[in-house]
């Protein structure tokens, strides 16, 4: 599966974006779904999972309450709504894609270009 992210920008503090990922194939709705995140000099940390079929979610604690992921099997597509923008939430996030539940970085297979989020101060 091929994924393409996109939607970042440049937000103020306590903004709102809505980030996306629109995947290719006719597998996409067999697939846990992940947003992950890397700031300069930091490791790529989870931010958000949902499964195959929507049900199930998990978030990072640092994002539990302002941000929300969804997918549209139909649309072969994943978002990730980030409201209540912090700047500690600037960073490259990436969407991946695994045929497995997992929350662990290193554990998912399929990863698309990152885009950029800057929330400024």
């Amino acid at each position: 599966v091929q994924l393409q992210a996109s939607g970042g920008g440049l937000v103020q503090a306590g903004g709102s974006l809505r980030l996306s990922c629109a995947a290719s194939g006719r597998t996409f709705s067999r697939y846990v779904m992940g947003w992950f995140r890397q700031a300069p000099g930091k490791e790529r940390e989870s931010v958000a999972g949902i499964s195959s079929g929507g049900a199930r979610t998990y978030y990072a604690d640092s994002v539990k309450g302002r941000f929300t992921i969804s997918r549209d099997n139909d649309k072969n597509t994943v978002y990730l709504q980030m409201n209540s923008l912090k700047p500690e939430d600037t960073a490259v996030y990436y969407c991946a894609a695994d045929a497995s539940w997992t929350t662990r970085v290193y554990e998912y297979e399929y990863w698309g270009q990152g885009t950029q989020v800057t929330v400024s101060s």
